[in-house]
C-alpha cells in the first residue's frame, strides 16, 4: 500500500512538472518570434530566438541524460529547472527590459536547455512506476500537455502587460516563477533505487544496443513522427495565411492540434497495454497518412481542423509508443546513453524539420509538402511490420525493462 502511494505521488509530481514546463515551451513557440521581430536588427532574424531554443535542446539532450545517469533523476531535473527555466526566464525578461536581441537569444538558449532536461520526465515515469503501471504512467505525464494547451497561450497573451514598463516581458517572468514552483515539487521526487544508476553494472556498447530491432523501431517511430509533426505544424500558419484565414482562426486550429497531441495520452497507455506497442505504432502511421489525405482534399477551415487533429493524435501514438518500446531495450546501466542518443536524434530531426518547413512550404506548396511526408510515414509502418513479424519481438511482449528480466 505504501509503495502504491509513493508511486502515485511520484507520477503526480512528474505530471505537474510536465505541465509547468509545457507552459514555458508553448509560450516560447507562441511569443518568442513576435518579440524577436520587435528586437531584431533585421526582420529576417525574427524567428532566430526560437531556432536557438531548439539548438539549446539539441546540444543539452545527451549531456542531460548522461548527467542524470551519474547524479540521479531528481538532481538532474532540478538542474534543468534552475539553470534552464529560472535563469532562462529571468534572462529573457531582462533582455526585453534592455531591448537586447542577442541577450534575448541567450535567454531562449537556456529555455531550450530546460526542455533538454524536461523531456526525460516521461522516462522518469517509467523509473518510478511498477511494471503494470508503466505505460499508463508515461501517458499521464504526456497528458500534462492538455492543461498546457490552454495555459501556454493564455500566459503568452494575458501576462504580456504584467510589468507595464517591460511590455511582453511578463510571460517570461511567469516562466521563471513556474520553474521555481517545479523546482520545489521535484525536491520531493523519490526515485526507487532500482530506477537510479547502480555502480558496477555491466553495460553493452551502444553499437550492440543500436542493432536491436526494437531499438531501431523505437527510435524511428519517435524521431520520424516528431519531425513530421513539427514540419507540418510549422507550415500550417503559412498555408492558412495564404488562404486568407485570420490569426484567430489559425490560433483555433493550433490549439486543437496541441489538444490532439496530448489529450489521447489519457488512454494511450491503456491501449498499449491492451493491444501492444506495434499495433499502436501502426495506427499512428495510419493517422498521419490520414493527415496527408485530408490536406489534399481541400483547404477549408474544416480540412485544416481535421488534418491537424489527426496529425496530433498520430504523433502521440508514435511518440508514446516509441518511448515505451525504448524502455524495454536497455538496462539501468545503459539507460543514460540509450535515452540520450534517442532524444539527440529526435530533436536533431525536429530542429531540421522546423528549419526546412518554410522552404518546403514555399517551393512545394501545402498539398505537395504533405504528400512528401508519405515516404517517411511508410518507412515507419514497414519497420514496425518487420519488427512485429520478427522473432525478436516475441520473447519481450511485456513492458519490463531489461534490467528486471
Amino acid at each position: 500500500m505504501e509503495l502504491a502511494r509513493l508511486e502515485k505521488r511520484n507520477v503526480a509530481i512528474l505530471v505537474s512538472s510536465q505541465i509547468l514546463f509545457m507552459v514555458a515551451s508553448i509560450t516560447v513557440m507562441t511569443l518568442s518570434g513576435v518579440v524577436g521581430q520587435q528586437l531584431s536588427p533585421t526582420p529576417g532574424l525574427a524567428t532566430l530566438p526560437i531556432a536557438i531554443s531548439m539548438l539549446g535542446t539539441v546540444v543539452s539532450t545527451l549531456p542531460a541524460s548522461l548527467y542524470m545517469k551519474r547524479v540521479g533523476r531528481r538532481r538532474g531535473f532540478i538542474t534543468g529547472t534552475t539553470l534552464g527555466g529560472i535563469a532562462g526566464g529571468l534572462l529573457s525578461f531582462a533582455a526585453i527590459a534592455q531591448q537586447s536581441f542577442w541577450l534575448f537569444c541567450a535567454g531562449n538558449l537556456l529555455l531550450g536547455l530546460y526542455q533538454g532536461f524536461a523531456m526525460y520526465y516521461r522516462f522518469a515515469a517509467l523509473d518510478v512506476a511498477s511494471p503494470a503501471f508503466r505505460s499508463r504512467a508515461i501517458s499521464f505525464v504526456m497528458a500534462g500537455g492538455v492543461a498546457a494547451a490552454f495555459l501556454g497561450p493564455w500566459n503568452a497573451s494575458a501576462a504580456t502587460n504584467l510589468i507595464a514598463s517591460v511590455p511582453a516581458g511578463g510571460p517570461y517572468l511567469v516562466i521563471a516563477i513556474l520553474a521555481l514552483v517545479a523546482t520545489g515539487l521535484l525536491t520531493q521526487l523519490k526515485v526507487p533505487a532500482s530506477g537510479e544508476p547502480q555502480p558496477g553494472e555491466a553495460s553493452r556498447t551502444m553499437s550492440a544496443i543500436a542493432t536491436q530491432a526494437r531499438f531501431m523501431v523505437a527510435l524511428l517511430a519517435g524521431a520520424v513522427g516528431y519531425a513530421i509533426m513539427i514540419l507540418v505544424m510549422t507550415a500550417t500558419p503559412l498555408a492558412m495565411r495564404a488562404q486568407g484565414f485570420e490569426m484567430e482562426q489559425i490560433a483555433f486550429i493550433m490549439q486543437w492540434h496541441v489538444l490532439g497531441m496530448f489529450a489521447p495520452s489519457f488512454v494511450t497507455g491503456s491501449l498499449i497495454a491492451r493491444f501492444g506497442i506495434p499495433r499502436i505504432l501502426l495506427v499512428g502511421t495510419l493517422l498521419m497518412a490520414g493527415t496527408v489525405l485530408v490536406t489534399n482534399l481541400g483547404v477549408s477551415l474544416a480540412h485544416f481542423w481535421v488534418a491537424l487533429v489527426l496529425l496530433g493524435i498520430g504523433w502521440n501514438f508514435l511518440f508514446v509508443g516509441g518511448s515505451t518500446l525504448l524502455s524495454t531495450v536497455h538496462s539501468e546501466a545503459e539507460r543514460g546513453k540509450v535515452q540520450g542518443i534517442n532524444d539527440l536524434v529526435i530533436f536533431s530531426l525536429v530542429a531540421f524539420g522546423s528549419l526546412m518547413s518554410g522552404a518546403l512550404s514555399y517551393h512545394l506548396g501545402w498539398e505537395a509538402l504533405n504528400l512528401v511526408m508519405l515516404a517517411p510515414i511508410l518507412l515507419v509502418a514497414l519497420a514496425t511490420l518487420w519488427y512485429r513479424l520478427s522473432p525478436a519481438s516475441q520473447p519481450r511482449t511485456d513492458l519490463t525493462p531489461l534490467s528486471e528480466k
